[in-house]
């Protein structure tokens, strides 16, 4: 048993790819807590489809990719937010135009690019082959996201629950969303190195709503969600490596059967 968990640690490729994993997976658990209370799924499925215009330009350019994806996705933040402070229209009518548009741009891009024929490692995620400066880049953005949340817990609670005693004692709903949606933005750029741009919402989602069928706490969740999301990327990476299985897929499918045990567990509860 030793044997086979300390094998494939020998290679400096599992190495990267574990820690990178770990990293993301704390982020989105921590976030994916956050967005199913609010009722955010659909922006992280979004959001990873609209960093597509970012990763396509950051290649072409030979810059990072994650670099290119972040300003694909804070700018679609910024163009979410745009729309929405219009009157009568609504966050889930901007996500899905500029979801469209970017993700169309994005398509447009790679069809008149002739080095993308083989788009898996973009679509699916290729965090076996994160590089050293992947790996610094992610555990950055990372810490980054932890740290944000960490201190500005109070407000992120206030503002999910009632948002007008939030307005009340001085804060800014608006404002804790649109930092949210940032935060956001920066996690499924780390998703997608991860598990790729179709997977994403797996990873953002999941965990939290799995755990929400266990326990009502918001802390409690949060929590269990962590410990799901990083249980998923262990366990998908050995699994990926010994049967020769798609990580990204891999991962979101132990996600999936966590979801399914908990919504046993709660309906036996009942």
């Amino acid at each position: 048993m030793v044997e086979w968990i300390l094998e494939p640690l020998q290679y400096g490729f599992f190495q990267r790819g574990l820690l990178a994993g770990i990293i993301v997976a704390i982020s989105c658990g921590v976030l994916s807590t956050f967005i199913v209370w609010r009722g955010m799924a659909f922006i992280g499925d979004a959001l990873a489809h609209a960093v597509l215009p970012g990763i396509v330009i950051s290649i072409v350019l030979g810059i990072h990719v994650l670099i290119g994806a972040l300003g694909a996705a804070v700018l679609s933040v910024i163009g979410i937010g745009a729309l929405t402070r219009k009157k009568g229209f609504k966050e889930d009518t901007a996500i899905g135009v500029i979801f469209a548009g970017a993700f169309a741009l994005g398509v447009l891009l790679m069809s008149r690019v002739s080095s993308f024929k083989d788009l898996s490692h973009i679509l699916f995620g290729n965090i076996l082959g994160v590089s050293d400066v992947d790996v610094i880049l992610i555990a950055s953005v990372g810490v980054i996201v932890v740290a944000a949340v960490y201190l500005f817990f109070k407000e992120l609670l206030v503002t999910s629950f009632d948002p007008t005693h939030a307005k009340a004692i001085g804060l800014s709903p608006q404002m804790i969303h649109f930092a949210l949606l940032i935060l956001v933005a920066a996690t499924t750029v780390l998703a997608t190195q991860t598990v790729g741009v179709v997977l994403v919402m797996a990873l953002l989602v999941t965990p939290a709503a799995a755990a929400s069928l266990l326990v009502k706490e918001l802390v409690k969740i949060l929590w269990i969600s962590i410990v799901f999301a990083v249980f998923a990327i262990i366990a998908g990476f050995y699994l990926s490596y010994y049967f020769d299985l798609a990580s990204g897929a891999t991962i979101v499918l132990i996600l999936t059967l966590f979801f399914l045990i908990s919504f046993i567990i709660s309906k036996i509860r009942k």
